[in-house]
């Protein structure tokens, strides 16, 4: 499996509008995109910090992933996105190492990526997501 970086950190919160200011007026930082994601029932925005992307995750629907998520544990560290050349390869390499997969084949994510998701209960309470370009 080839890695290449951590293409972002995803963090659950409850309203966009209360937290990009944190972002840009406490840490600096300038949310450059924000994009709903329909079929995920989220609205995201986007900081870059080095070649480290944050992307805060707003639910659009009490019964969307980030609505559960929100309603289960509340606000906070959602997942940690690592970026790879080849998603469907690291999806398969990750599957016959025994983890339990979200996604056994890529689909559409925010800004255009190919996503993948690691069910939390195979990576120590971490959901882990796979991303990549396409192209």
């Amino acid at each position: 499996m080839e890695l290449t970086h951590i293409e972002h950190i995803g963090i659950a919160v409850k309203s966009l509008e209360e937290a990009i200011p944190y972002y840009e007026e406490v840490l600096g930082l300038k949310c450059y995109a924000i994009e709903e994601v329909k079929d995920q029932k989220v609205k995201t925005a986007f900081f870059r910090i080095g070649q480290t992307k944050i992307e805060l995750l707003e639910s659009t629907a009490a019964d969307g992933p980030i609505g559960k998520f929100i309603e289960k544990r509340g606000p906070g560290l959602h997942h940690m996105a690592f970026a790879t050349n080849s998603i469907e390869n690291a999806l398969k390499e990750a599957e016959e190492k025994g983890v339990r997969l979200v996604d056994k084949k890529p689909r559409k994510g925010a800004e255009g990526l190919n996503i993948g998701f690691l069910h939390p209960g195979s990576t120590f309470g971490t959901l882990t997501e796979f991303c990549e370009k396409p192209g």
